[in-house]
């Protein structure tokens, strides 16, 4: 049985039964079949389709927003915004599937009418995380299904019942049945069902140990995967920024959601004229925060997942205080106990280096570490000494500046005085340990097709 604990009160949320074998089987033979007829279908007609199914989930926001609280732990005053995200990202794929899945034209004239097309891979296999479980499934989903793939969907044990939400959101629709399907998997049928040769792509967020898994069983297959892993976003503060802007914005960017976010911020590097003023305004900004239950309206900081990874994020705390760090956070300001449960109160740390496992690990949690530099040289050699590189930011005044600094910073997203944000316009990609591939933008539906030419000669 999956069992989903919620992180509120650690009881039993929901609990769902495992596939079976036969199950898969079906499931694989039915997205195979149902290729066939999707491929064919107009992209018009496809996008007719797909706005509905957004439409359909869209309505149903008050249960999703509340499932959403009890599976993970988000405030619900929070919870609303990830309905918000989901709707913007997929309507700006739908809008910009024509441009992105058009053909491209090598030659036409009077003797040759030579183009390339986009043509789906067949069947994907999409493994969502717990963390953004619509936000990060949506950037893989809709463009899959617009292009013609069938998806397979499957989510974190966290989250089953976003799967459930998401297929619920496809009745009515009209889209062929065997089209959009979800499977509740433990670990060894999910690494069947990418060794299957009926899967033509793998779509997987999640941890690097995870990404390790998904290529292990692709083993010898020729097919890709796109994998979005971990990461460990650093911030520059430059002293001639709006430093009140870069307090709260890096606060939020570091705290949201418990700081469980792939590019959240976990690193700030600040020059050393603005220093104290900084570490002393976001110290007063983020013991302003409201720990508690988070299906309370006024709490805007909830538990962290789960037991594990409220003991990981202490313990990784602990070994850097024990090492010379300081928590500049007065942990009075946090009433609820955080004994033996998910409520993690936020934590700055100060007087932290490299050697540390908190700067240099992912630590996924309601904490930041801050360090002051002499110049942007040296920011730009700690920001870049990371195994990760999902997105860094830079706080200045100065655009041209920004622009050439991003070029020196190893990331896939570099932003201006912004923190923790997509945007669906632009791609989302990322180097070293964070992984390969790209969803959003229009180069996010290259990831989903296959390129092939027709040569037409005309006699």
């Amino acid at each position: 049985m999956l069992k989903t604990i919620t992180p509120i009160d650690n009881s039993i949320y929901a609990e769902r039964e495992y596939v079976s074998s036969d199950e898969i089987e079906k499931a694989l033979s039915l997205a195979k079949k149902s290729f066939q007829q999707w491929k064919q279908t107009s992209l018009s007609e496809r996008k007719k389709l797909i706005t509905n199914f957004v439409d359909n989930f869209l309505k149903n926001n008050s249960e999703i927003e509340d499932q959403l609280c009890r599976q993970m732990g988000r405030p619900i005053s929070q919870c609303g915004g990830e309905l918000r995200g989901f709707e913007e990202r997929a309507q700006y794929m739908i809008e910009k599937s024509d441009q992105a899945l058009k053909n491209i034209t090598s030659k036409k004239n009077n003797e040759f009418d030579n183009f390339i097309s986009k043509d789906p891979l067949g069947t994907i296999f999409i493994i969502a995380p717990w963390n953004y479980p619509y936000n990060t499934s949506v950037n893989s989903i809709v463009p899959s299904l617009l292009a013609g793939n069938c998806v397979i969907l499957k989510h974190s044990s966290q989250t089953p019942l976003c799967a459930e939400q998401l297929h619920k959101a496809l009745q009515d629709t009209d889209i062929p049945h065997g089209v959009f399907q979800y499977l509740h998997l433990d670990h060894a049928s999910t690494s069947k069902i990418i060794s299957d040769d009926r899967i033509d792509h793998v779509l997987f967020t999640g941890s690097v140990s995870g990404g390790r898994q998904v290529k292990k069983a692709i083993g010898e297959r020729f097919i890709n995967a796109g994998l979005e892993l971990g990461g460990k976003d650093p911030a520059y503060v430059r002293k001639d920024c709006n430093l009140t802007h870069a307090i709260e914005n890096l606060a939020d960017g570091v705290f949201y959601n418990s700081g469980q976010s792939c590019c959240g911020i976990e690193r700030i590097y600040v020059d050393s004229v603005v220093y104290d003023d900084f570490v002393e305004g976001i110290k007063n900004f983020s013991e302003k925060y409201i720990l508690d239950n988070p299906l309370k309206n006024e709490t805007n900081l909830g538990p962290v997942v789960r037991l594990s990874a409220a003991k990981f994020i202490r313990e990784q705390i602990k070994e850097a205080i024990s090492n010379g760090a300081t928590d500049i956070i007065d942990k009075a300001n946090f009433k609820i106990s955080e004994d033996n449960n998910c409520y993690v109160s936020p934590s700055v740390l100060i007087n932290v280096d490299h050697s540390m496992n908190f700067m240099m690990d992912e630590t996924f949690g309601p904490s930041v570490g801050i360090m002051k530099v002499t110049d942007e040289n040296q920011a730009a050699k700690f920001m870049n000494d990371s195994p990760y590189g999902l997105t860094a930011c830079v706080w200045t005044s100065d655009k041209e500046f920004a622009l050439s600094f991003g070029k020196k910073i190893n990331t896939g997203t570099f932003f201006m005085n912004r923190c923790d944000y997509l945007d669906p316009g632009l791609a989302w990609t990322g180097i070293k340990d964070t992984g390969v591939g790209v969803t959003l933008s229009v180069l996010g539906f290259d990831h989903v097709t296959r390129a092939k030419s027709y040569h037409h000669r005309i006699v």
